[in-house]
């Protein structure tokens, strides 16, 4: 990179860094006005989202810039327009994946219950030309599954690898942004490997579910609907692109609130969309209905990793799992304890400020957790800033928004993925088995130290600090 760039990227990147700290300032006058406290001083900087950081272009490279372009509804509408002319060499086959927690989005805004939302939204994406929409609960279960086997197996490595133990939910890009580029080998040997929900679908659509169809996976264009900006930045992550056929898992992340946006624009009204069903990876069986995982407004990695290491290694079977708040609703702990001996402490971390928290006790040693399922936004992708942010913008969460979804997404029944046949078959047919090297190809990934080389705000810099 040459020095102008450089000197380019520095000037963006503080004036990001100005910029984002004046917006916290002015926020304050309005809030509790917390401080953090990190590495061991008080930092009225710190108030900052870790998700409006990592959504702004502030820390992004020219080349992080350029893909991230192609993350819109521009490259959609290209895409639809083209399969429109009559070269047919050119057209795609389009797929659309609907992430769980974007559907309450679409309920409250329709005026309808959840699953005549799924229907409304698959009807809409049809009508503008998408061929398949299937919901990505699959790709969850796939990702739970693989993650309670992780977690056992790092459980029981434990006295003999010092990065074993705690685990970090793998499933948040923003978190994941985060702990590679500015945490570094704090965190990132600590990271599950299993990929998430998003990638893992990425891998259903254009490996699986091409063949199955008789497509090459460069004639499927893959969008994925979520209610978070950050989905497009793991999107573009070079190890879910395959160079030979240029093609990418996730062709494109669009967000609940794009796609009501592209509905507004085409001026279409929730009463004359056809309901549709949605499609299943497996084929036609019809009308499946919609369920969840445990778990407020995620997928649950916490709940279900819990119950299952409860069971496999001490036998306990787990039926409720009680939450201990500790700073606020979203630093939370939950214990497993047998005779008075505690033989698991698990903690649900969201947010920004809580992630600073928890970070500042890693340093110091002072982490008892074997888990901790770690989300950027807080109260969960629920709250992505994708569909949750409030009309006026700057950042700020509609609260009666996000408690309607809340509602209706507990409303979905709670399915184990251990009890989806789908799965199983899948597991068979697909990836040769559960413990397969193909398993293993395409659930998992790793996660590096890039936190040298890469140009930081001021307002990180401070992890940096041993």
């Amino acid at each position: 990179m040459s020095e102008v760039n450089i000197a380019k990227r520095k000037d963006k990147c503080e004036n990001c860094t100005k910029q984002c700290n004046k917006k916290q300032s002015d926020d304050g006058a309005n809030s509790n006005q917390e401080s953090e406290e990190v590495n061991g001083q008080v930092n009225e900087g710190s108030q900052l989202l870790l998700s409006a950081c990592l959504s702004c272009d502030g820390c992004l490279s020219d080349e992080d810039t350029l893909k991230i372009s192609q993350q819109g509804l521009e490259e959609v509408e290209r895409v639809l327009a083209l399969n429109k002319k009559c070269d047919a060499s050119k057209h795609k086959v389009l797929v659309a994946s609907v992430c769980p927690q974007s559907l309450p989005f679409f309920a409250v805004k329709f005026g309808v219950d959840i699953t005549e939302a799924a229907h409304k939204l698959c009807g809409f994406l049809k009508h503008i030309g998408v061929q398949y929409v299937f919901d990505t609960t699959l790709a969850a279960g796939f990702s739970i599954l693989e993650s309670q086997k992780e977690f056992i197996q790092r459980y029981r490595r434990r006295h003999h690898d010092s990065h074993a133990l705690p685990m970090f939910t793998s499933s948040c890009p923003g978190w994941i942004r985060y702990s590679e580029r500015v945490l570094g080998s704090l965190v990132t040997p600590h990271i599950c490997t299993a990929r998430s929900p998003q990638q893992i679908m990425g891998c259903l659509v254009k490996d699986y579910f091409s063949k199955q169809q008789k497509l090459s996976p460069e004639k499927l264009y893959h969008v994925v609907v979520a209610p978070c900006f950050d989905k497009k930045l793991e999107a573009v992550r070079e190890e879910f692109y395959n160079s030979m056929l240029e093609t990418r898992d996730v062709d494109c992340v669009l967000t609940s609130g794009q796609i009501y946006y592209l509905m507004e624009q085409r001026k279409v009204s929730v009463e004359e969309l056809d309901s549709v069903p949605l499609d299943q990876v497996l084929g036609d069986g019809g009308d499946v209905a919609l369920v969840r995982h445990d778990g407020r407004g995620s997928e649950g990695f916490l709940e279900h990793v819990f119950k299952h290491a409860a069971k496999e290694l001490f036998g306990v079977d787990v039926q409720e799992i009680t939450y201990k708040t500790l700073r606020n609703r979203d630093f939370q702990e939950v214990t497993l304890e047998r005779d008075g001996e505690t033989l698991l402490q698990f903690a649900a971390v969201y947010g920004f400020r809580n992630i600073q928290t928890l970070v500042h006790r890693m340093r110091k040693g002072r982490v008892p957790y074997q888990l901790v399922e770690v989300l950027s936004c807080p109260g969960g992708c629920l709250s992505g800033r994708g569909q949750a942010e409030s009309e006026g913008g700057a950042g700020r969460l509609d609260k009666a928004l996000v408690n309607q979804m809340e509602e209706i997404y507990s409303s979905l029944p709670v399915r184990l993925p251990e009890f989806n046949p789908a799965l199983h078959t899948l597991y068979q047919e697909w990836l040769e088995g559960q413990d397969s090297s193909q398993a293993r190809k395409l659930l998992h990934t790793e996660y590096r130290d890039q936190s040298h080389g890469h140009a930081q705000p001021p307002h990180m810099q401070c992890f940096q600090t041993q």
